[in-house]
């Protein structure tokens, strides 16, 4: 194996850019000092919104991420079992206390997602999947990503391959404004099948504590602020494939009502949210943020909370991305595995307060950047759906 060590000192400017998965999460506070939970346990336009599948019009079966052979309720038991090993965990990153601030750092991989780059032959996007799925995590606490490390492991490594997704995780580290410090390559033969290659990252960012996004100050009648995402991003794809080969189309074929292919539209790079989340939170009222990820909106958003507090989802607040419609048609999937393994089109969630979201929305409306207001903040627990 290779490593691959950028060293860097604070007068080395040029390593910091200025350019504009079935996985679960579990991170914690340094076990050198007292943990400090960040993330709470797991609670379990207008829109033409998701289709009702509850009733089907015909006895073809109905898919579901777990029968696609990933088990969200195995992986949260996990982290349970974990977090008796190691408490504290339970947010979207990491923190170390650092003086007077504090280090956040998350790590994640791409998915199955990486099987339908191999399909289509688009490899110089998934790194900016790899960036957006760590930077995103930690940017959840407020912090701003310092630089970010990759892994990259194959059976024999073809150069101009491994170029063009090194390249993507450059692009990804332009736009989260953040220095790709190093990596590793991993040459093991007879590890993979000829022609893949595996993907995770790891990135580290920074806080000060007195500005920790942490969700504490959330109470009822705040504000849930969705922002848009580019498609499917990083998680789900065990799933899509499953309705992909049902469907019977080619990743080659255009999207029904499209004009774009099947694999580009799926292949469409994860955003990065980091330079829009952190100007929002520049301007205050930002209580809890949530990346939508595996888990979707019915376990993401209720890691914000505190006991007692819960969500109320407008399923109107927002146009349903036809991509999302077809994957649900095409597998027959009910409504709530769709909420509990999708984005469905929202890939951020802010929890704000009532006067953060009118000016939130009056910014989007200028067109400064989409935004929607998605549901507000109950009494009770979990994730309701209006």
């Amino acid at each position: 194996m290779e490593a691959r060590i950028l060293h860097s000192s604070p007068s080395f400017s040029s390593l910091c850019f200025s350019s504009g998965s079935g996985s679960i999460n579990r991170y914690r506070f340094s076990s050198s000092v007292k943990p400090l939970s960040v993330g709470f346990p797991q609670k379990t336009r207008t829109t033409r919104n998701v289709l009702s599948m509850s009733k089907k019009d015909d006895d073809t079966e109905s898919l579901s991420y777990k029968g696609s052979g990933v088990d969200i309720d195995a992986g949260t038991e996990l982290v349970r079992r974990i977090a008796k090993m190691a408490p504290g965990i339970g947010g979207f990153g990491g923190l170390f206390p650092l003086g007077d601030s504090y280090l956040v750092a998350g790590t994640d991989g791409v998915g199955t997602k990486l099987k339908l780059a191999f399909e289509t032959g688009i490899h110089h996007t998934i790194g900016i999947d790899l960036v957006a799925m760590s930077v995103n995590d930690i940017v959840t606490s407020g912090a701003k990503p310092l630089f970010f490390l990759d892994y990259f492991a194959t059976s024999r490594l073809d150069v101009d391959l491994a170029e063009k997704v090194i390249k993507g995780i450059v692009d990804g580290c332009g736009q989260s404004d953040c220095a790709l410090l190093g990596g590793e390559t991993a040459e093991m033969p007879d590890f993979y099948a000829e022609g893949e290659y595996d993907l995770s990252g790891f990135a580290v960012g920074i806080v000060k504590k007195d500005s920790v996004i942490n969700g504490k100050n959330i109470v009822a009648g705040d504000v849930l602020i969705g922002l848009p995402s580019s498609g499917v991003h990083s998680n789900g794809f065990s799933l899509v494939r499953k309705v992909v080969a049902r469907s019977g189309l080619s990743l080659k074929d255009e999207l029904p009502g499209g004009s774009t292919t099947l694999g580009e539209v799926l292949m469409a790079p994860t955003v990065i949210y980091v330079k829009q989340v952190l100007d929002i939170i520049s301007r205050g009222g930002v209580k809890g943020i949530a990346h939508i990820t595996g888990g979707g909106f019915t376990d993401n958003i209720p890691r914000v909370f505190p006991d007692g507090l819960g969500a109320v989802i407008h399923t109107d607040a927002w146009e349903l991305p036809p991509l999302f419609k077809w994957i649900q048609q095409s597998g027959r999937i009910e409504d709530s595995e769709m909420r509990r393994t999708f984005n469905l089109g929202i890939g951020m969630v802010m929890v704000v307060s009532p006067e953060a979201a009118l000016r939130i929305l009056g910014e989007a409306k200028n067109g400064e950047y989409d935004a929607y207001r998605i549901g507000e903040v109950v009494n009770g627990e979990g994730v309701t759906y209006q």
